[in-house]
């Protein structure tokens, strides 16, 4: 039981509608079948599972794997994040707290620091941990050795991954965005558990505008559940639902508002582009890595955004879709005869 002090609402829900086992996991085909080969051999030998890597943008279901790798194979599971292991001591201090074949899930790895990530190489391919006691002339090399745990790292940006850290993972995965009709079995499932009678076309009508995610399906779910509510007859209709999304300014695509503002400062302001990545988030006063990691991969999924070497570069279909007029095409080169 969690006291309400310590945790919000969203916090708690998630955890409510996080899947626990394989068999409830809805997409990523793939992923889910490998995993389950490799937890069974796993189980069939007795042996911890090959440290898992876990890939893909925010959202997609890479803290549910952590989890449910340690429930399939009944065991503890102790989540941390790159920032948070901020020195090899503090890392020594959570490997030695491990229990043979425990999952030890490292969230944002690719977050590491240098010194952290060279500790954590030797634990992961030797299950040891070299450190020095003492300084100076009186400094001892000291090897401790560790559980034959299970290393699960995600990450957001596989590239900033050093080559030696992605060679110690036994089994890399990548989650891709999740289509309409698994969002819509994953609405389901969560309105089921809310216990929120939800309509099959507003079911429909959230799954088209949750951008392939199902964190984002589930958030908008618990606001449409919460309009239902209070303006309307607490059921999940087509029209609840897309009043809920106006109010919160979801678009037809599922685009919001900073993603509409990003198109619209590289159309009105720079001529549709190219332009840089740091230029947009100086002019929509957000973060690069924001901007690069949680609304540019939707956006050039959609066809809306399209990345070049000179820059960003805002496509015809963005024009469309914000009611503006596309730029007249250059005139068309005549093959030579």
């Amino acid at each position: 039981m969690l006291d309400p002090a310590e945790g919000g609402e969203e916090e708690q829900y998630d955890r409510t509608l996080r899947p626990r086992t394989l068999a409830d996991y809805v997409g990523q085909e793939q992923v889910r079948d490998n995993l389950g080969i490799l937890l069974e051999a796993a189980r069939r030998r007795g042996e911890p599972v090959d440290h898992v890597l876990l890939c893909g943008p925010p959202g997609l279901g890479k803290t549910t794997l952590a989890n449910i790798i340690a429930n399939e194979l009944g065991v503890a599971i102790k989540t941390t994040s790159g920032p948070a292991i901020d020195h090899a001591g503090a890392l020594a201090s959570m490997l030695l707290n491990q229990q043979d074949r425990d999952v030890f899930f490292i969230d944002e790895i690719h977050r590491l620091n240098k010194l952290v990530e060279e500790s954590l190489y030797p634990a992961l391919e030797d299950f040891r941990f070299d450190f020095v006691s003492g300084k100076g002339a009186g400094a001892t090399p000291l090897r401790l050795n560790l559980p034959r745990f299970t290393c699960v790292g995600a990450t957001t940006r596989q590239g900033l991954l050093s080559g030696p850290m992605r060679d110690r993972f036994g089994a890399v995965y990548r989650l891709d965005f999740y289509t309409e009709a698994e969002l819509r079995r994953i609405i389901d499932r969560s309105a089921h558990i809310l216990e929120f009678e939800v309509e099959p076309e507003a079911s429909a009508e959230l799954a088209k505008r949750s951008r392939g995610t199902p964190r984002i399906a589930n958030r908008l779910l618990r606001r449409v559940r919460d309009y239902s509510q209070v303006r309307a007859d607490g059921r999940g209709s087509l029209t609840a639902t897309r009043a809920a999304l106006a109010m919160l300014e979801v678009d037809a695509l599922g685009l919001e508002p900073l993603d509409r503002r990003i198109l619209e400062t590289m159309i009105l302001k720079f001529r549709g582009g190219p332009v840089g990545l740091d230029t947009i988030a100086t002019s929509v006063a957000e973060e690069p890595e924001t901007i690069e990691d949680v609304h540019e991969p939707f956006l050039i999924q959609t066809g809306l955004l399209a990345r070049t070497p000179r820059g960003r570069v805002a496509t015809e279909l963005a024009y469309r879709h914000l009611g503006l007029q596309p730029p007249p095409q250059g005139p068309v080169q005549q093959a030579l005869l």
